[in-house]
Protein backbone atom coordinates (compact mmCIF):
# COMPACT_ATOMS: atom_id res chain seq x y z
CA UNK A 1 0.00 0.00 0.00
CA UNK A 2 1.14 3.54 -0.77
CA UNK A 3 2.07 5.47 2.37
CA UNK A 4 3.40 8.89 3.30
CA UNK A 5 6.88 9.33 4.77
CA UNK A 6 6.99 7.88 8.27
CA UNK A 7 8.73 10.96 9.68
CA UNK A 8 6.13 13.59 8.71
CA UNK A 9 2.97 15.03 10.20
CA UNK A 10 1.33 17.43 7.77
CA UNK A 11 -2.18 18.71 7.10
CA UNK A 12 -3.37 19.37 3.56
CA UNK A 13 -6.64 21.14 2.78
CA UNK A 14 -8.73 19.83 -0.12
CA UNK A 15 -12.01 21.56 0.69
CA UNK A 16 -12.42 24.55 3.01
CA UNK A 17 -15.89 25.91 2.19
CA UNK A 18 -19.07 25.37 4.17
CA UNK A 19 -22.64 24.45 3.18
CA UNK A 20 -22.35 24.36 -0.62
CA UNK A 21 -19.58 24.31 -3.24
CA UNK A 22 -18.86 27.77 -4.62
CA UNK A 23 -16.87 27.53 -7.86
CA UNK A 24 -16.04 30.74 -9.69
CA UNK A 25 -13.55 33.53 -10.05
CA UNK A 26 -14.62 35.14 -6.76
CA UNK A 27 -13.49 32.12 -4.73
CA UNK A 28 -10.59 30.78 -6.80
CA UNK A 29 -7.79 31.65 -4.35
CA UNK A 30 -9.26 30.26 -1.13
CA UNK A 31 -11.24 27.57 -2.91
CA UNK A 32 -14.87 26.64 -3.39
CA UNK A 33 -14.88 22.93 -2.49
CA UNK A 34 -16.58 21.76 0.69
CA UNK A 35 -15.00 20.17 3.73
CA UNK A 36 -12.20 17.66 3.28
CA UNK A 37 -8.78 17.63 4.89
CA UNK A 38 -5.98 15.09 4.78
CA UNK A 39 -3.44 14.42 7.50
CA UNK A 40 -0.34 12.45 6.60
CA UNK A 41 0.89 11.20 9.93
CA UNK A 42 3.72 8.78 10.69
CA UNK A 43 3.31 6.91 7.42
CA UNK A 44 -0.50 6.81 7.48
CA UNK A 45 -3.05 8.76 5.46
CA UNK A 46 -5.99 10.12 7.45
CA UNK A 47 -8.92 11.79 5.66
CA UNK A 48 -11.49 13.88 7.52
CA UNK A 49 -14.89 14.43 5.88
CA UNK A 50 -16.00 13.73 2.36
CA UNK A 51 -17.18 17.03 0.92
CA UNK A 52 -16.56 17.94 -2.72
CA UNK A 53 -12.87 18.38 -1.87
CA UNK A 54 -12.65 14.59 -1.53
CA UNK A 55 -13.04 14.28 -5.29
CA UNK A 56 -9.98 16.48 -5.81
CA UNK A 57 -7.99 14.46 -3.26
CA UNK A 58 -9.06 11.22 -4.94
CA UNK A 59 -7.81 12.38 -8.33
CA UNK A 60 -4.44 13.26 -6.81
CA UNK A 61 -4.13 9.76 -5.35
CA UNK A 62 -4.54 8.00 -8.69
CA UNK A 63 -0.85 8.42 -9.37
CA UNK A 64 0.17 6.53 -6.22
CA UNK A 65 -1.88 3.36 -6.20
CA UNK A 66 -2.48 1.21 -4.25
CA UNK A 67 -3.73 3.39 -1.41
CA UNK A 68 -4.61 2.63 2.20
CA UNK A 69 -6.49 5.45 3.89
CA UNK A 70 -8.34 6.01 7.16
CA UNK A 71 -11.49 8.10 6.69
CA UNK A 72 -13.31 9.88 9.51
CA UNK A 73 -16.66 11.68 9.29
CA UNK A 74 -17.68 14.51 11.60
CA UNK A 75 -21.32 14.10 10.49
CA UNK A 76 -23.38 13.52 7.35
CA UNK A 77 -24.79 16.82 6.14
CA UNK A 78 -24.49 17.28 2.37
CA UNK A 79 -21.36 19.39 2.41
CA UNK A 80 -19.47 16.64 4.27
CA UNK A 81 -20.46 13.64 2.13
CA UNK A 82 -21.13 14.92 -1.39
CA UNK A 83 -17.67 13.95 -2.64
CA UNK A 84 -17.89 10.33 -1.47
CA UNK A 85 -19.59 8.90 -4.61
CA UNK A 86 -16.81 10.49 -6.70
CA UNK A 87 -13.80 9.36 -4.65
CA UNK A 88 -12.03 7.39 -7.36
CA UNK A 89 -9.74 5.27 -5.11
CA UNK A 90 -12.82 3.60 -3.62
CA UNK A 91 -13.64 2.11 -7.03
CA UNK A 92 -10.23 0.51 -7.61
CA UNK A 93 -9.52 -3.02 -6.48
CA UNK A 94 -6.43 -3.31 -4.29
CA UNK A 95 -7.06 -0.13 -2.33
CA UNK A 96 -8.18 -0.26 1.30
CA UNK A 97 -10.34 2.41 2.95
CA UNK A 98 -11.03 2.27 6.71
CA UNK A 99 -14.26 4.23 7.28
CA UNK A 100 -15.02 5.64 10.74
CA UNK A 101 -17.96 7.61 12.05
CA UNK A 102 -20.75 7.84 14.59
CA UNK A 103 -23.96 6.17 13.45
CA UNK A 104 -27.19 8.21 13.67
CA UNK A 105 -29.84 6.74 15.96
CA UNK A 106 -31.76 5.20 13.06
CA UNK A 107 -28.67 4.21 11.10
CA UNK A 108 -27.94 0.66 12.27
CA UNK A 109 -24.25 -0.03 11.73
CA UNK A 110 -21.73 2.29 10.08
CA UNK A 111 -21.63 -0.01 7.05
CA UNK A 112 -25.42 0.02 6.70
CA UNK A 113 -25.57 3.79 7.16
CA UNK A 114 -22.79 4.35 4.60
CA UNK A 115 -24.38 2.17 1.94
CA UNK A 116 -28.01 3.16 2.47
CA UNK A 117 -27.72 6.84 3.37
CA UNK A 118 -24.33 8.24 2.34
CA UNK A 119 -24.29 6.38 -0.98
CA UNK A 120 -27.57 4.72 -1.94
CA UNK A 121 -30.04 7.60 -1.87
CA UNK A 122 -27.61 10.25 -3.01
CA UNK A 123 -25.35 8.56 -5.52
CA UNK A 124 -25.70 7.83 -9.24
CA UNK A 125 -23.13 5.05 -8.81
CA UNK A 126 -24.24 1.65 -7.42
CA UNK A 127 -22.41 0.86 -4.14
CA UNK A 128 -21.31 -2.53 -5.48
CA UNK A 129 -19.11 -0.73 -8.01
CA UNK A 130 -16.80 0.27 -5.15
CA UNK A 131 -14.17 -2.43 -5.61
CA UNK A 132 -11.75 -1.25 -2.91
CA UNK A 133 -11.68 -3.12 0.38
CA UNK A 134 -14.00 -0.98 2.55
CA UNK A 135 -13.74 -1.61 6.30
CA UNK A 136 -16.21 0.05 8.68
CA UNK A 137 -15.84 1.15 12.30
CA UNK A 138 -18.65 2.45 14.52
CA UNK A 139 -17.61 5.30 16.80
CA UNK A 140 -19.23 6.96 19.80
CA UNK A 141 -18.33 10.52 20.82
CA UNK A 142 -15.69 10.24 23.50
CA UNK A 143 -13.98 7.22 21.95
CA UNK A 144 -10.20 7.20 21.61
CA UNK A 145 -8.72 5.42 18.60
CA UNK A 146 -5.16 4.10 18.34
CA UNK A 147 -3.49 3.59 14.96
CA UNK A 148 -0.08 2.26 15.97
CA UNK A 149 1.53 5.30 17.65
CA UNK A 150 -1.17 7.75 16.47
CA UNK A 151 -3.85 8.67 19.02
CA UNK A 152 -7.20 10.08 17.86
CA UNK A 153 -9.48 11.53 20.52
CA UNK A 154 -13.12 12.34 19.77
CA UNK A 155 -15.75 14.54 21.34
CA UNK A 156 -19.23 15.93 20.67
CA UNK A 157 -19.74 19.25 18.90
CA UNK A 158 -22.73 21.59 19.10
CA UNK A 159 -24.41 21.12 15.72
CA UNK A 160 -27.94 20.22 14.51
CA UNK A 161 -28.23 16.40 14.44
CA UNK A 162 -24.82 16.19 16.12
CA UNK A 163 -21.21 16.23 14.97
CA UNK A 164 -17.89 14.82 16.18
CA UNK A 165 -14.55 16.58 16.59
CA UNK A 166 -11.22 14.79 16.13
CA UNK A 167 -7.89 15.51 17.86
CA UNK A 168 -4.93 13.70 16.26
CA UNK A 169 -1.75 13.32 18.32
CA UNK A 170 1.59 11.89 17.19
CA UNK A 171 5.00 12.22 18.83
CA UNK A 172 3.81 14.93 21.20
CA UNK A 173 2.17 17.07 18.50
CA UNK A 174 -1.58 17.53 17.99
CA UNK A 175 -4.09 18.87 15.47
CA UNK A 176 -7.74 19.38 16.41
CA UNK A 177 -10.24 19.30 13.55
CA UNK A 178 -13.29 21.09 14.93
CA UNK A 179 -16.17 21.53 12.48
CA UNK A 180 -19.20 21.93 12.44
CA UNK A 181 -19.91 23.52 15.79
CA UNK A 182 -21.64 26.53 17.34
CA UNK A 183 -20.31 28.30 20.41
CA UNK A 184 -22.47 28.75 23.48
CA UNK A 185 -23.68 32.26 24.39
CA UNK A 186 -22.72 32.12 28.06
CA UNK A 187 -19.60 29.92 28.25
CA UNK A 188 -16.90 28.17 26.28
CA UNK A 189 -17.67 24.63 25.16
CA UNK A 190 -15.81 22.34 27.58
CA UNK A 191 -15.56 19.57 24.99
CA UNK A 192 -13.92 21.91 22.50
CA UNK A 193 -11.58 23.37 25.12
CA UNK A 194 -10.48 19.89 26.17
CA UNK A 195 -9.70 18.68 22.66
CA UNK A 196 -8.03 21.98 21.75
CA UNK A 197 -5.64 21.94 24.72
CA UNK A 198 -2.18 23.14 23.62
CA UNK A 199 -2.78 21.87 20.08
CA UNK A 200 -0.28 22.81 17.39
CA UNK A 201 -3.17 23.61 15.04
CA UNK A 202 -6.82 24.28 15.89
CA UNK A 203 -8.92 23.98 12.72
CA UNK A 204 -12.16 25.70 13.68
CA UNK A 205 -15.59 26.30 12.14
CA UNK A 206 -15.39 30.07 11.64
CA UNK A 207 -18.19 30.43 9.14
CA UNK A 208 -19.40 33.84 10.28
CA UNK A 209 -18.17 37.08 11.71
CA UNK A 210 -19.67 38.21 15.02
CA UNK A 211 -21.58 40.91 13.14
CA UNK A 212 -23.12 38.35 10.79
CA UNK A 213 -23.91 35.95 13.60
CA UNK A 214 -25.78 38.62 15.57
CA UNK A 215 -27.22 40.57 12.61
CA UNK A 216 -30.67 41.69 13.83
CA UNK A 217 -32.17 41.39 10.33
CA UNK A 218 -30.77 37.93 9.60
CA UNK A 219 -29.21 36.35 12.71
CA UNK A 220 -27.37 33.04 12.40
CA UNK A 221 -27.94 31.96 16.00
CA UNK A 222 -28.92 28.30 16.08
CA UNK A 223 -27.60 27.50 12.60
CA UNK A 224 -24.83 25.31 14.00
CA UNK A 225 -21.76 27.38 13.14
CA UNK A 226 -19.41 29.74 14.92
CA UNK A 227 -17.34 32.87 14.30
CA UNK A 228 -13.66 33.56 13.97
CA UNK A 229 -13.82 35.86 16.99
CA UNK A 230 -15.08 33.02 19.18
CA UNK A 231 -12.46 30.70 17.69
CA UNK A 232 -9.65 33.06 18.63
CA UNK A 233 -10.99 33.23 22.20
CA UNK A 234 -11.00 29.44 22.50
CA UNK A 235 -7.54 29.16 20.95
CA UNK A 236 -6.14 31.61 23.49
CA UNK A 237 -7.88 29.93 26.44
CA UNK A 238 -6.69 26.47 25.36
CA UNK A 239 -3.08 27.49 24.71
CA UNK A 240 -3.28 26.67 20.99
CA UNK A 241 -0.18 27.45 18.95
CA UNK A 242 -1.96 28.34 15.68
CA UNK A 243 -5.62 29.06 15.02
CA UNK A 244 -6.91 28.01 11.56
CA UNK A 245 -10.07 29.63 10.20
CA UNK A 246 -12.06 26.96 8.34
CA UNK A 247 -15.50 26.27 6.81
CA UNK A 248 -15.72 29.61 5.01
CA UNK A 249 -19.18 31.01 4.37
CA UNK A 250 -20.30 30.44 0.73
CA UNK A 251 -20.87 34.16 0.17
CA UNK A 252 -17.42 35.22 1.40
CA UNK A 253 -15.31 36.09 -1.62
CA UNK A 254 -11.52 35.98 -1.79
CA UNK A 255 -11.39 39.75 -1.33
CA UNK A 256 -13.66 39.56 1.72
CA UNK A 257 -11.50 36.82 3.25
CA UNK A 258 -8.38 38.90 2.59
CA UNK A 259 -9.94 41.70 4.62
CA UNK A 260 -10.84 39.26 7.38
CA UNK A 261 -7.29 37.98 7.44
CA UNK A 262 -6.01 41.44 8.34
CA UNK A 263 -8.47 41.64 11.23
CA UNK A 264 -7.67 38.13 12.47
CA UNK A 265 -3.91 38.60 12.33
CA UNK A 266 -4.26 41.82 14.30
CA UNK A 267 -5.51 39.82 17.31
CA UNK A 268 -3.93 36.41 16.58
CA UNK A 269 -0.63 36.93 14.72
CA UNK A 270 0.00 33.20 14.17
CA UNK A 271 -3.45 32.52 12.72
CA UNK A 272 -4.02 31.25 9.20
CA UNK A 273 -7.01 31.12 6.86
CA UNK A 274 -7.42 27.70 5.26
CA UNK A 275 -7.00 27.57 1.49
CA UNK A 276 -7.46 24.69 -0.92
CA UNK A 277 -4.11 22.99 -1.50
CA UNK A 278 -2.49 24.56 1.54
CA UNK A 279 -0.10 22.30 3.44
CA UNK A 280 0.66 22.96 7.10
CA UNK A 281 3.67 21.19 8.53
CA UNK A 282 3.14 20.00 12.08
CA UNK A 283 6.41 18.05 12.42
Amino acid sequence: METSPSSEFVVQFWGVRGSIPTPGNQTARYGGNTSCIEMRVGGKRLIFDGGSGLHVLGRSLLKCMPVEAYMFFTHYHWDHIQGVPFFFPAFIEGNCIHIHGAVPQDGGSMKQHFVEKVLHANSPVPPQKMQADLKFYDLVCGDTIKLDDITIETGPLNHPNGAMGYRVTWQGHSVFYCTDTEHFPDRMDENVLHLAREADFFIYDSMYTDDEYHNPKSPKVGWGHSTWEEGVKIAEAAGVKRFVKFHHEPGHSDDFLDQLEDKILAVSPNAVLAQEGMILKVV
